[in-house]
């Protein structure tokens, strides 16, 4: 059995490099990058990966098409802010040689603001399945947290060990994430017919910093649980208000030129 592991890259210069080397067991390595400008495609070239670019159009457009060069008999996704760690790889090699399931969800450990984090909804976490039988699986089309879709009639399985996250190299990166993804969430509200107003977006945003910090626990990651709450409030205060200025109509007034009398 081959398998393939595909990557999603755009400007990932500081985190491709160790991405790449946790899956150089893999039989093949394929980045979609969406035109970095750094040194991401010349780094993954020199570990032996092979690059496609697609324009993004989405997360789950891009991921679609980054499977379509995979040639492997299995795929693995890992995002470039993922490690895969030793366990997980013998538990891969050993599984797929006669898995009883065609599509796996991988839980993940994140390391943030110098420790691993217990609780705050990031241990264990997980995102869409990350190993699956080619075919077996695809993506839907939304701009960001996307979805997936299973040809199997099987259930989805769970591996046990656990994959490494560092979602966050800095503070400076959690605003800048904040701020995309606020502006492509805002877009799949608008697509679904959702209303944004002021008020949504501080209860919303408010319900987010409760629901991480109180109900998951976060106050028991002490500052670090802090700081993922508040940026759960700032991402969804800022998805629903730009939902309401997608909506709305802000234009400045209009003034005549005036000239002198």
């Amino acid at each position: 059995m081959k398998i393939s592991a595909y990557i999603i890259a755009y400007n990932e210069e500081d985190k491709i490099s160790d991405c790449i080397k946790s899956i150089l067991w893999a039989d093949e390595i394929i980045v979609a990058d969406s035109n970095s400008t750094d040194g991401t495609c010349e780094i993954a070239k020199n570990l032996g990966a092979k690059i496609v670019q697609i324009e993004f159009n989405g997360y789950g457009n891009l991921r679609n098409e980054a499977i379509s060069y995979c040639k492997g008999d299995w795929i693995f996704s890992l995002d470039s802010d993922e490690r895969c760690t030793e366990k997980v790889r013998d538990e891969i090699l050993l599984l797929i040689k006669d898995a009883p399931l065609d599509i796996y969800k991988v839980p993940r450990k994140n390391f943030f603001m110098g420790k691993w984090i217990k609780f705050s909804g990031w241990y264990p976490n997980f995102r869409q399945p990350q190993l699956f039988r080619a075919g077996m699986m695809s993506y839907d089309n939304k701009p960001v947290h996307e979805g997936f879709i299973s040809y199997s009639k099987k259930k989805i399985g769970k591996l046990n060990n656990e994959i490494w996250q560092f979602p966050y190299k800095n503070i400076e990166e959690v605003m800048q994430k904040a701020n995309r993804y606020s502006s492509l969430g805002a877009q799949k509200l608008n697509d679904n017919a959702k209303k944004g107003s002021v008020l949504k977006a501080l209860l919303h945003g408010t319900w987010a910093f409760i629901k991480h910090y109180i109900f998951k626990l976060g106050f028991l990651d002490g500052g670090a649980g802090f700081v993922i709450a508040f940026g759960n409030f700032e991402g969804t205060f800022y998805r629903y208000v730009k939902l309401y200025e997608l909506q709305s109509n802000w234009l400045a007034p209009k003034n005549k030129p005036l000239n002198k009398k």
